[in-house]
C-alpha cells in the first residue's frame, strides 16, 4: 500500500483543525508545550496557503496559484506517533475522513493544473471544490476533534512554544 494513501487522511484533518482553533468550546483544553500537536503548525501553513491562493486568484496570478496548489495537495504531515493518535480517535470514521482528504487533494491538484493552463474559471472552480472539502471535514470532525484533543493555540503560538522548550 502507498504510504501517502495510508496517511493522506491526515491532510484533511489538518484542514479541519484550521477552523477548530477558532471554534473550540469554552473550557476545552488547549494544546500545550508539554503535549503539542504538530498538526497545529501544519494547519497554520495550510490556512496561510489557502489565503494566499485567494489573493493570487484576485490578482489573476496563475503562476502563484500553480506554486501553492501542490503545497496544499501534498502538505507536511505530523509525526507517526501523532498520526496514530488521530487515526485511533477516528476509528470507524477514518473512511469518511479519507474521502474528504481525497476530495481536497484531487481538487488542489486540479487547481494547480488549471493555473498552469491559465484557465481562471477552472482555477476558481477547483478552489471552490478544495474549500468545500475543507468545510465538509470541518463540519463533520471539528467539534469532536477539539472536544477530544483540545484547541490549538493561536497562529504561530505553537511554534513559539516548541522553540521555547528547545531553548
Amino acid at each position: 500500500m502507498n504510504h501517502l494513501s495510508t496517511f493522506r487522511p491526515l491532510a484533511t484533518l489538518a484542514l479541519c483543525v484550521t477552523m477548530a482553533a477558532s471554534a473550540a468550546e469554552p473550557g476545552a483544553p488547549s494544546v500545550t508545550a508539554e503535549s503539542p500537536m504538530i498538526l497545529c503548525t501544519v494547519m497554520e501553513k495550510l490556512g496561510r496557503d489557502m489565503q494566499s491562493v485567494t489573493g493570487a486568484i484576485s490578482s489573476e496570478d496563475w503562476e502563484r496559484v500553480a506554486t501553492l496548489a501542490p503545497e496544499i495537495a501534498a502538505h507536511a504531515e505530523p509525526p507517526a506517533s501523532e498520526k496514530m493518535r488521530i487515526l485511533a480517535w477516528l476509528g470507524a470514521d477514518a473512511g469518511k475522513f479519507r474521502g474528504f482528504d481525497g476530495q481536497v487533494h484531487d481538487a488542489a491538484v486540479a487547481m494547480g493544473a488549471a493555473a498552469k493552463r491559465g484557465d481562471g474559471k477552472a482555477v476558481i472552480a477547483a478552489f471552490s471544490e478544495t474549500q468545500q472539502g475543507c468545510l465538509a471535514c470541518h463540519e463533520r470532525f471539528r467539534h469532536a476533534f477539539v472536544k477530544h484533543f483540545g484547541r490549538c493555540p493561536g497562529p504561530g503560538a505553537l511554534q513559539r512554544q516548541i522553540e521555547e522548550t528547545r531553548s
